[in-house]
């Protein structure tokens, strides 16, 4: 493995370990990521780094609005071959309403990396569906 592209690598996970946990109170450093990044979860799939921006965004935007607390607890990121880092996480929170209902699920997030050490792929995988989260909407809130 070239040293140039290892220490890419590292400079990439360093940045994830630094802008994953924030991602819902402040924007995210986009250098490492391609122009024609592919991100896809449960609900949403697309392609280029403007709409990557906007998801991003839309995340934040949401937090505020919908949420009196939230949190995305990261647990670790790690590179798990030469070309593919994992992250482990949890999204937990309270909804802005009279009952306080709790969000809470895991998840990963699998970053595939180019030939530069830049992310070009971006694919989150959630521990439940999107219905089930939904569904923790309608239930009175506790503590997270």
């Amino acid at each position: 493995m070239r040293v140039e592209y290892q220490l890419q690598v590292e400079q990439v996970v360093e940045t994830l370990k630094n802008d994953l946990p924030m991602l819902f109170q402040r924007d995210i450093f986009y250098d490492i990521y391609t122009q024609d990044i592919y991100f896809e979860d449960p609900v949403n799939k697309f392609k280029w780094k403007f709409n990557y921006r906007i998801i991003f965004w839309t995340l934040r935007f949401h937090a505020q609005l919908f949420f009196t607390e939230i949190f995305f607890d990261l647990h670790d990121v790690a590179q798990i071959d030469e070309e593919t880092i994992r992250a482990n996480w949890t999204v937990r929170g309270v909804l802005r309403l009279p009952w306080k209902p709790r969000l809470f699920f895991n998840g990963y997030s699998t970053y595939k990396l180019n030939k530069d050490g830049l992310i070009y792929n971006h694919i989150d995988t959630w521990d439940r569906k999107p219905s089930e989260i939904l569904k923790q909407f309608l239930e009175k809130g506790g503590n997270i």
